[in-house]
């Protein structure tokens, strides 16, 4: 009986080891996949914060990560139109044509006609503020001359600002599976950009724009809620997420943001102001955290840019995701919600006694915005440039009429002016059909704040679903 009882005994403490050893290697499987999706979601978003004046790298995550950059590929083609302008290939009030290719572009667009003219000024204001794809490629076409001509001036400044993971193949961003670049290449154009063209600098944080009646604000939505956000350009297709470049400046030192994938307009802009934030904190506690070097030294990923289609427009979205959508309300429920995933952050942010600057605004507090028109430039009389302003030239008189925009519009609500507004007198000068003219040195120095524009470029008719 007793060795009977012993084999009970030892049967009864197998059985037991297997019951915990198959409990463990469950609980052990699912921290597997847990971590699996954490790490999966991880590699969904990139982001990296970069110091404008030394380049030192003060954060970074998936910083070389190869990625599709939708419409902050448009900050390319900004940088190539003011290196053509400053060669003095192109002037600011140069008059661009809208070709058919142009105005096949979709879906944010201006829309104007085949045949519009519109200075090379204006295009880019409109670029910049409404992201409008039809004028990426008449500012491509005009510098380039085609849109292949103007990829090609694209990819010949990647090469030579050092953006190694990048490849322009049109100047909107629209999908393309060969158009790629990463967040490190964004930081690296952004400071070229800022470096190179610190005249021009009023282009990259334009708060809104007016065409006759119609008001269209910035899709930067840190401008007027963020302290010192002073620039640079949002960009959405499925295939990416929400991209943001943000730049901000306080007490001199100046930063750049790049957030890319992010799930919503309004995450991307929080996630940019967190970057920022801590950016701005770390004054004086530099050697805390890790010497992560330039943004040059950052060495690049091999691998294929991952496509977030299904999770950006997929069926189990309730609303369609498109560059256009209006975040204020989106970011004012995040600000206004303790459960929020950013609870924490804008608790923070609100908390800091005695220093109200370092708050994410709820609501933006927005100025005038800047009138654009069509046909040439116009001559303002009595007009001063902005106080401090480095743009050249007053801002450009009030637009005549034209056709109802394509895409969506604003509400007609104002804009904020990043700096002090000239006194206008308003002309009503018909727009010109002529193809081109150029500006005598004495009518570029009255052109509204002129930047040189960018080449045009070719649509794209891939998906997204096709993209690497």
């Amino acid at each position: 009986m007793i060795p009977e009882a012993a084999d009970n005994r030892i049967a009864d403490l197998m059985l037991l080891r297997d019951k915990t050893m198959a409990r463990t290697l469950t609980c052990a499987l699912a921290l597997c996949v847990t971590l699996g999706l954490s790490v999966s979601r991880a590699a969904a978003e990139a982001q990296i914060l970069v110091d404008v004046e030394t380049g030192k790298v003060l954060h970074a995550e998936n910083a070389t990560m190869p990625w599709y950059p939708a419409s902050i590929t448009k900050i390319m083609t900004t940088y190539a139109t003011l290196r053509a302008v400053k060669e003095g290939r192109i002037t600011l009030d140069k008059l661009l044509t809208v070709s058919p290719n142009a105005l096949a572009q979709s879906p944010v667009k201006m829309g104007f006609p085949v045949g519009t003219t519109i200075t090379v000024d204006n295009a880019l204001k409109m670029l910049l503020v409404k992201s409008a794809n039809d004028m990426a490629v008449v500012l491509a076409e005009g510098v380039g001359g085609s849109i292949e001509n103007f990829a090609d001036i694209m990819n010949r400044h990647a090469q030579r600002l050092g953006m190694t993971q990048s490849h322009f193949v049109n100047p909107n961003g629209l999908p393309a599976d060969e158009q790629v670049t990463s967040a490190r290449d964004m930081a690296i154009l952004a400071r070229a950009a800022i470096k190179e063209f610190p005249e021009y600098d009023y282009y990259w944080h334009l708060p809104g724009i007016r065409f006759g009646k119609k008001v269209l604000r910035n899709y930067n939505s840190l401008i007027g809620r963020y302290p010192g956000a002073d620039g640079m350009k949002t960009g959405f297709i499925c295939a990416s997420g929400f991209n943001l470049v943000a730049t901000a400046t306080r007490d001199g030192k100046r930063l750049i943001a790049v957030v890319l994938g992010a799930p919503s307009s309004a995450g991307r802009a929080i996630k940019a102001a967190q970057l920022l934030e801590r950016g701005f904190a770390s004054d004086g506690l530099g050697w805390l955290t890790p010497q992560l070097g330039t943004v040059e030294a950052l060495t690049p990923v091999n691998a294929e840019p991952p496509n977030l289609r299904e999770d950006m427009c997929g069926k189990h979205r309730k609303k369609h995701a498109s560059e256009d959508e209006d975040d204020s309300a989106a970011i004012a429920s995040l600000l206004s919600s303790s459960g929020s995933a950013y609870s924490v952050f804008l608790s923070a942010l609100r908390a800091p006694a005695g220093n109200k600057q370092a708050v994410l605004k709820q609501e933006a507090r927005l100025g005038e915005p800047v009138p654009v028109h069509l046909g040439p430039a116009k001559k303002l009389a009595n007009a001063s440039e902005p106080t401090g302003s480095k743009a050249k030239g007053a801002i450009a008189a009030t637009a005549v009429g034209g056709p109802e925009l394509a895409s969506r519009s604003d509400d007609g609500s104002s804009v904020p002016l990043p700096r002090p507004r000239p006194k206008i007198v308003r002309a009503t000068a018909a727009p010109s059909t002529a193809a081109s003219s150029t500006a005598t040195p004495a009518a570029q120095t009255t052109a509204a704040h002129a930047a040189p524009r960018p080449a045009a470029a070719k649509p794209d008719t891939k998906t997204d679903a096709k993209k690497k």
